[in-house]
């Protein structure tokens, strides 16, 4: 069986795949950031409505965050299996290239930590200002309640 297809799948699966996750994040993230500095709580009524509308796509987020760390697992399991069907083949196989190997293989764990690294931040600064604009809402709605 060749498992040449290996070096294939974490290059292109693994890694694209962790790459596109990371610029959905960032677009996510950006997008609500802009939202949230334009977003005018008067025009909303009810706490649900409000809450719905501000966590809008941040699961998407907090999705990436949590499984990133597997997708580079993924493709470092993938690597060293590689690396080991590489060194059957070749007997005399020198130290080095299994070296080389192992360390390129770990290249997808890395990537998936810094995606979910990246995503974690957004989601916990997007999540503060969630909170921040709650609780703004609730104390106008009580300023309001006692104008009465």
């Amino acid at each position: 069986m060749k498992m040449e297809f290996l070096s294939g799948a974490i290059d292109y699966g693994v890694i694209g795949l962790l790459i596109v996750l990371s610029i959905v994040v960032v677009a996510i993230g950006l997008e609500r950031l802009a939202f949230y500095r334009r977003f005018n709580t008067g025009e909303v009524h009810d706490s649900q409505s409000l809450e719905l509308t501000l966590t809008r796509r941040l699961f998407v987020i907090a999705s990436v965050a949590s499984n990133a760390p597997y997708l580079g697992l993924l493709g470092t399991v993938f690597g060293i299996m590689l690396t080991f069907y590489h060194m059957g083949q070749d007997a005399n196989i020198e130290a080095t290239r299994i070296m080389t190997g192992l360390a390129l293989a770990l290249k997808a764990t890395a990537i998936g930590l810094m995606v979910a690294l990246v995503a974690v931040v957004f989601y916990n600064t997007l999540l503060r200002k969630v909170k921040v604009i709650t609780l703004e809402w609730e104390i106008a709605q009580k300023g309001k309640g006692h104008g009465r």
